[in-house]
């Protein structure tokens, strides 16, 4: 029987045999605690008919937890010292597969097709390097990727982002899109001990599943974002201010936004952090109404 790969021990081993030193450009903290991971694929609900994409497997700590469980594991792993590492430390799990290359230039949607298309669901879950983690959510949010859901370890601060609600200090443009696609839910803290390095941050476990269809019905995603982009700008302004100064054309349409604000029904003096999703929603619907048609 081997050892786990995340124990102090038994990383400290890894390291020291490969010479390995940490890039803090790739934003490198590894787990060596055991029952973190396995909470991590428990909340996954990881099972013998999933397939698991994971980002960023450092010397495969995760991996290895998440290979007992799953059906496949395809891992993005862009340092290239690693990939010797990870050959050794997976080699006891043959449904394991680690692919050198950024996740973010990746097709995903092609690896799903070549590489699990046996498996009934995909979950994307990792511990991901945290200076990239809300670009590779965003991506894999956008590109319709067929997941059921995605469990990562991410900085505190953006998990709370992520699951915030209305009127909250961290609810902003980032928690409309995650909550436009998912349903986003913080199910642990992580203390900073569990790391090797230990990083500078808090460290939270955030579950995002899939909605079966979004959040709101509206006319137009990409307007409907860049409204709701407008509308946080600058979080002190008021709404009507926001939209005046950051929307295309803005300041020659004003009179058109405080009427798509009326029929919206939605008070121009409000600040962005107080709308819910289905008032953005219905805020974007009128203003594209009122701008497309002017």
């Amino acid at each position: 029987m081997h050892k786990d790969i995340a124990t102090p021990v038994r990383t400290k081993e890894i390291l020291e045999k490969y010479g390995f030193s940490f890039k803090k450009s790739l934003g490198q903290n590894f787990l060596i605690d055991t029952n973190v991971l396995n909470r991590i694929v428990d909340h996954a609900e990881v099972g013998e008919n999933t397939g698991v994409i994971e980002v960023g497997p450092g010397i495969g700590a995760l991996t290895e937890q998440l290979a007992k469980r799953a059906k496949k594991v395809v891992a993005f792993e862009i340092d290239q010292r690693l990939l010797p590492i990870l050959k050794e430390t997976l080699e006891p799990y043959p449904n394991t597969k680690v692919i050198h290359q950024d996740v973010l230039k990746a097709d995903v949607k092609e690896v799903i097709q070549t590489e699990l298309a046996d498996c009934e669901e995909i979950m994307v879950v990792a511990n991901l390097p945290y200076y990239v983690t809300t670009p590779i959510i965003m991506k894999l949010l956008e590109d319709q990727l067929p997941l059921k859901g995605i469990v990562v370890m991410l900085q505190k601060e953006v998990a709370d982002r992520m699951s915030a609600a209305p009127s909250s200090k961290d609810y902003g443009s980032l928690t409309i899109a995650v909550q436009y696609f998912t349903e986003a839910k913080t199910v642990m803290n992580v203390p900073r001990t569990v790391f090797v390095p230990q990083p500078n941050v808090d460290s939270a476990i955030i579950k995002l599943m899939r909605r079966s269809e979004p959040a709101v019905n509206i006319v137009s995603e990409d307007f409907f974002f860049s409204i709701v982009k407008a509308s946080f700008a600058q979080r002190r302004k008021t709404l009507l201010n926001n939209l005046v100064h950051f929307l295309t054309e803005g300041k020659e349409k004003k009179h058109l936004i405080e009427q798509a604000l009326l029929s919206a029904d939605i008070d121009g003096r409000r600040r962005g952090e107080s709308l819910s999703i289905e008032e953005f929603a219905r805020l974007s619907d009128e203003l594209y109404a009122h701008f497309k048609e002017a």
